[in-house]
């Protein structure tokens, strides 16, 4: 039984989203905390609250929440499980103007950058969302400023080019003074600095830079040690919900001396929209690697919905197999992928985070529960194992009671 004063107890004190649910395991509330604990609890205690809180309070039967790395990541997450699940006692937004988007028009000749609160289908490359609309701006500006790529909203041949290439803001692909491909390296680099692969950008440049100062063209290089100094300023990285990533189960463990957690991270369309988490026991001498094999192969048996990706920590044996036997069953390529560095690996790490936690709060649930009974039952020590014996066949107790049930504990 899910007891609100215990639990608001094992609250942690870091960022993250709470959700709220009634007996009937719906989801009434989602919101976001700095601190966790703090932001939780405050519902639960006599303070002055509208009738709207009053009332969401008086129907919540249990709650749950989900560790982040910062309060802007909670906030992305925030919206996106309330658009998933729309909860009563929210404010429900009505369509995707939340956040703001950069679109790439990957399709054109020549494509532009450019800011976008619409997701459609079709075929461009959208990078976001952007919890700081300021942010998404200055990322354009800086893009259009640095990579000299058009800055015209309709691309049409000119006779004459605009000021934007006299000033050195434009390659002039109106003119014709740069080849498609020559164009297109800029848009390739530009996608790569929106997918968060700033080490690669950065070491390529530096090689640069350090080959225009030998060879005394340092105006050029100053160029492009600004360029480094202003991609580490304005590159923000949001990993809860990356439009590269737009179809994965992201998965986490963790294990102490008795139990295992494996939790599930759901990313659809490009955004975190759910977990789910499990418990094991006895598996203290079982490796990593086993458990989740064991798990995916399992959890994906009756799947219908299985995504294109799944990510984990571990490299596991049979992970070739394995990706044969799930595009098998839904007839496309299903990928296993264990990163090593950047965005997706700190994807992992949160769900082994989260899991960590969740298994943390189990193991006290447990602790307690054995500390009650061995105080009802006046025992020496704490029990270490309940054994029930089925009599059914036999007769029934003076309490009518079928079974029995020895609690003990092991030397």
């Amino acid at each position: 039984m899910f007891n609100i004063e215990e639990e608001l107890k094992k609250l942690p004190k870091k960022p993250g989203v709470y959700i709220m649910r009634d007996k009937f395991d719906n989801i009434i509330y989602v919101g976001k905390a700095i601190i966790l604990r703090n932001r939780v609890r405050q519902y639960f205690r006599k303070n002055n609250k509208t009738k709207r809180i009053e009332n969401m309070v008086s129907l919540i039967d249990h709650f749950e929440y989900i560790v982040t790395d910062n309060e802007a990541e909670a906030l992305i997450l925030e919206c996106n499980l309330i658009k998933e699940n729309r909860p009563k006692f929210n404010v429900l937004l009505k369509d995707d103007k939340t956040y703001p988007y950069i679109k790439i028009d990957v399709k054109s000749d020549y494509p532009n950058v450019f800011i976008t609160r619409t997701i459609l289908n079709d075929g461009a490359k959208y990078f976001g969302p952007y919890a700081n609309p300021g942010s998404a701006k200055e990322m354009v500006d800086f893009i259009k400023q640095r990579f000299k790529i058009r800055q015209c909203k309709n691309f049409k041949s000119n006779k004459r080019a605009c000021l934007n290439y006299h000033i050195n803001r434009c390659l002039a692909p109106c003119m014709g003074y740069v080849t498609k491909e020559e164009y297109r390296e800029q848009i390739d680099q530009i996608i790569m600095l929106l997918e968060g692969k700033i080490d690669k950008i950065i070491k390529e440049l530096d090689k640069k830079m350090k080959e225009k100062a030998a060879n005394q063209e340092y105006e050029e290089a100053a160029n492009l040690r600004d360029t480094i100094t202003a991609i580490e300023r304005i590159s923000q990285k949001q990993k809860v919900s990356n439009i590269t990533e737009n179809d994965i189960d992201v998965i986490g463990l963790a294990k102490n001396d008795i139990s295992v957690c494996v939790e599930i991270f759901f990313v659809r369309k490009s955004k975190m929209i759910g977990r789910e988490h499990y418990f094991f026991s006895d598996l203290k001498d079982v490796s990593n690697e086993e458990i989740l094999s064991s798990f995916i192969k399992q959890y994906y048996l009756t799947k219908d919905e299985i995504p294109h990706r799944i990510m984990l920590k571990e490299e596991i044996e049979d992970k070739a197999i394995i990706e044969e036997w799930l595009s098998n069953r839904v007839g496309r390529k299903v990928e296993l992928k264990s990163p090593q560095k950047g965005e997706k690996l700190r994807f992992v790490e949160m769900a082994e985070n989260n899991a960590a936690v969740t298994l943390e709060n189990k193991s006290k649930d447990k602790y307690d529960t054995l500390m009650e009974l061995k105080e009802v039952l006046k025992m020496d020590k704490m029990p270490r194992k309940i054994e029930t014996f089925d009599i059914s066949n036999i007769s029934r107790n003076q309490y009518g009671c079928w079974n029995v049930c020895i609690a003990r504990w092991d030397n």
